[in-house]
């Protein structure tokens, strides 16, 4: 237990030297839960993407992305969402993005657009966690265990700069013995500030790097603890590929 918390949850996911010789992962991922008939998509939708996660910058694609001829480009950089067609070419976009959640509520509808900033930012910042703690402005640091279905689990808090676009400013990541991540809590400051509870499990080894293919989103209680019987939002990963920088770039 002496070992820093951030230095063996890099080691127990990959390592550094092999997230820095990354540019991107390329993610079969299936996007599903009961939040999204009350964001105005169709009961039991599903999301089934390939999403393209640039290591490097804050930068998405899903592919195709809510139907089968488009597909969604956020950039964090410049706050930006824009649906292409499938071979590039822009359709709608909307930036700034964050500021195109001004005034709406938990229960306010989101378009495509919408629905493609929160899906960007969120999924670059899970496929990321937790190399991205050491990137440029982010602070982590341990605090108290939590304890929980009889294990221990130690926890980072993590600050992230405005650069970054993320749920919330502060975000606790709780990590198992072996230095794995379990669990995520964060507000989602653009859907009413809910209270969120975020499960990880079921870890895979894709050349070399752990990725948890199983992700279950609950609401929290102000006191942290979570009702477990119905998640919001579910995230289940059938494959990864890892992208290396001096790899020829393809489609």
């Amino acid at each position: 237990m002496s070992a820093d918390l951030l230095d063996l949850a890099i080691a127990a996911t990959g390592r550094h030297d092999l997230w820095n010789s990354l540019r991107a992962l390329k993610i079969d991922i299936s996007i599903g839960g009961p939040i999204w008939a009350l964001k105005g998509w169709p009961p039991d939708k599903t999301f089934d993407q390939i999403l393209t996660v640039d290591t490097i910058n804050e930068h998405i694609v899903f592919t195709p992305f809510t139907r089968p001829d488009q597909q969604m480009v956020f950039d964090a950089a410049a706050d930006s969402v824009t649906m292409e067609t499938l071979d590039g070419q822009p359709v709608d976009k909307l930036e700034p993005a964050r500021a195109g959640f001004k005034g709406m509520l938990r229960n306010s509808a989101w378009d495509a657009k919408h629905l493609g900033y929160f899906l960007g930012y969120a999924c670059w910042n899970y496929f990321t966690t937790p190399f991205l703690f050491t990137y440029p402005g982010v602070v982590a640091r341990e605090i108290e265990p939590w304890h929980e279905a009889g294990q221990i689990w130690r926890r980072l808090q993590v600050r992230f700069p405005p650069s970054i676009a993320t749920h919330n400013p502060q975000q606790f990541f709780y990590f198992d013995s072996q230095g794995l991540q379990r669990r995520m809590d964060y507000i989602v400051e653009i859907n009413g500030s809910t209270l969120v509870g975020h499960y990880t499990s079921r870890y895979k080894n894709f050349d070399g790097l752990q990725v948890a293919t199983r992700r279950r989103v609950f609401r929290r209680n102000p006191d942290n603890t979570v009702n477990l019987n119905l998640p919001s939002i579910t995230l289940d990963i059938h494959d990864v590929e890892l992208i290396r920088r001096d790899a020829k770039a393809h489609s």
